[in-house]
């Protein structure tokens, strides 16, 4: 397989960021035993670049602007963006996250490379809900509702605290307020956490 010819491919389709299995989707015939080897050439050679082990990211003859939301969701899934990134994305909160946070069905986990820190909560499954398909440029980004990163902050928050010090938290409370109450509160009971105590000190 020549590089040149995976590069059209691969730009054609819009696939900056790539698996073993899409590779082998475009080209069946290959074996996934000898694309092992070439991909490691191609790397020490810098045309792509190793996101974690079996993903990797287009780098030559041009970078391509990728969103760093769009590669969480690639990095680890089944995931969505939600948490503090998502809560200052809809700034419900002030501070701009140093890590892109996501929601997984899957043991809690963390990733870093040149793109930055990439860490992973785990909710239980009947949880994993209340996301959209966000659009930034050709990428699709799986993003948390602003109800549904609210409530996946404050369910972890409690679970680990129990109770949760609304006085040390730096939300915007009009926004909170101008949030949909039905969903809120649909969300609160797939999580299992009671919002009483919480709205009431807003």
């Amino acid at each position: 397989m020549k590089f040149k010819d995976l590069y059209r491919t691969l730009e054609q389709n819009r696939y900056y960021v790539f698996s073993y299995q899409d590779i082998l989707s475009f080209y069946p015939k290959e074996k996934r035993s000898n694309l092992k080897g070439i991909v490691h050439r191609w790397i020490k050679k810098g045309w792509i670049y190793s996101l974690k082990r079996g993903l990797y990211e287009l780098t030559y003859p041009k970078d391509f602007v990728i969103p760093d939301m769009y590669i969480a969701n690639r990095l680890y899934g089944p995931s969505y963006v939600s948490l503090e990134t998502a809560l200052s994305n809809y700034s419900i909160i002030p501070e701009v996250s140093m890590a892109v946070t996501s929601i997984t069905t899957k043991s809690t986990r963390q990733f870093k490379n040149k793109h930055g820190l990439f860490i992973y909560r785990t909710i239980k499954p009947e949880a994993f809900t209340g996301y959209y398909v966000e659009e930034h440029g050709v990428s699709n980004i799986l993003m948390a509702e602003p109800e549904k990163a609210l409530v996946d902050y404050l369910y972890l928050k409690m679970c680990r605290n129990k109770r949760f010090d609304f006085d040390t938290q730096r939300f915007d409370k009009g926004i909170i307020l101008g949030l949909k109450q039905k969903k809120v509160n649909k969300y609160a009971k797939l999580c299992g956490i009671d919002l009483k105590e919480f709205y009431a000190n807003i």
